[in-house]
């Protein structure tokens, strides 16, 4: 039987967390932490939603003015993003649908809706016909590139397809999605992080080992993207190939976990021992086992929620913070070929793990609203 109380407990020690690194990070963009305190970044980078995601998370359960009036403040900074335009790429969905989308829901802001609906149609058009896939970031070496992260962006389509009544929108969300599940996903349930195409023909040309420990192996966090967003598109679109595809990475996932539940940063290191875990992807990976369990019945429904919980546990009891550090989850992995964020908290592990224990609460997460088909 799962056990509610640390589940109240988790939260309300996420809640007294966020409002104490409110007073210092105000309506600002924290990205990891070093030495007890967010590192901030510009609105302009893909993790710039997390953080109003949180306040609103929050601001849904017990309408905290001060954080709603915080999460505002960011959103109305990332408008010189969208007026820049250069800087837009793949990652709109991350950080819109945290702000803008979050905002009109709670809110019913009217310009937050609009926001929205202008970035769907950005994201929409970086669509290539020829190969199904929504090309990732905007150097020219990387034009025929896309990656398994891209599945979250996915949601804002549908949603925008919903307002506007237009279904393009989510014909490309969809066409994606099916790309993914054939082109990502391996026969074992492990995922690509980078498949590249022929931008002219759409065929696929290769892979690469991106973030992950090399081509072929597991990037842990890239596992957790592909079974959360395997599943938000099933939740909004209804196909059964969606859903075999979230269920066939969370089998590979959970197969694949340390005693502790939380992963190292690759499956398929050629050694653990020294190896840093990535808190994150545990995070993503239960928050999308959680819908997983909502679309799924009896025995299947309850075994996922129980590994959802189960993470969620164990990030609760070994990975907490104390109060000399600012995130909530210590131990997050962001880019070891980068050497960026490594065994560091990150703001976008706070997030999924706040968003996960809402749902546990009761509350919907913003990448699901609109789904009507599942």
């Amino acid at each position: 039987m799962i056990q509610e109380q640390w589940i109240g407990d988790a939260w309300e020690q996420g809640v007294r967390k966020v409002k104490n690194t409110s007073l210092r990070v105000g309506a600002a963009f924290p990205h990891g932490s070093n030495e007890g305190q967010f590192q901030l970044t510009s609105p302009h980078y893909w993790t710039a939603g997390f953080w109003p995601g949180i306040l609103w998370l929050i601001y849904q359960d017990r309408q905290d003015e001060q954080l709603r009036l915080l999460a505002e403040s960011c959103e109305t900074q990332m408008d010189a993003v969208i007026e820049a335009y250069e800087p837009l790429d793949h990652d709109m969905g991350f950080m819109w649908t945290l702000t803008s989308i979050a905002n009109w829901h709670l809110t019913g802001n009217e310009q937050s809706k609009r926001r929205a609906l202008k970035i769907a149609s950005h994201l929409a058009g970086r669509f290539n016909i020829k190969g199904s896939f929504i090309r990732a970031w905007n150097s020219p070496e990387r034009v025929g590139w896309a990656i398994i992260d891209c599945m979250m962006n996915l949601p804002l389509l549908y949603w925008a397809s919903q307002q506007t009544n237009d279904p393009r929108f989510k014909h490309v969300a969809e066409a994606h999605a099916g790309m993914a599940a054939k082109q990502f996903i391996r026969e074992d349930g492990s995922a690509y992080h980078i498949v590249c195409f022929d931008l002219e023909t759409g065929e696929r040309t290769g892979a690469l080992g991106g973030q992950g420990y090399a081509e072929e192996s597991a990037w842990a966090r890239g596992s957790a993207w592909s079974i959360y967003g395997s599943v938000l598109s099933y939740r909004h679109t209804g196909r059964a190939d969606l859903l075999a595809a979230a269920e066939h990475a969370a089998s590979f996932f959970l197969a694949h976990l340390p005693e502790d539940k939380v992963p190292y940063w690759d499956f398929r290191l050629p050694a653990f021992e020294g190896a840093s875990r990535d808190t994150s992807a545990a995070a993503i990976a239960a928050s999308g086992l959680l819908d997983l369990a909502a679309v799924c019945a009896g025995d299947r429904a309850l075994f996922y929620k129980e590994q959802a919980c189960a993470i969620l546990q164990s990030l609760s009891q070994h990975y907490s913070t104390d109060d000399s550090e600012e995130a909530i989850l210590s131990s997050g992995t962001g880019n070891v070929p980068m050497n960026q964020n490594i065994n560091k908290p990150l703001i976008y592990g706070d997030y999924y793990y706040m968003e996960a224990l809402a749902k546990l609460q009761g509350h919907p997460s913003f990448w699901e609203i609109g789904a009507t088909k599942a």
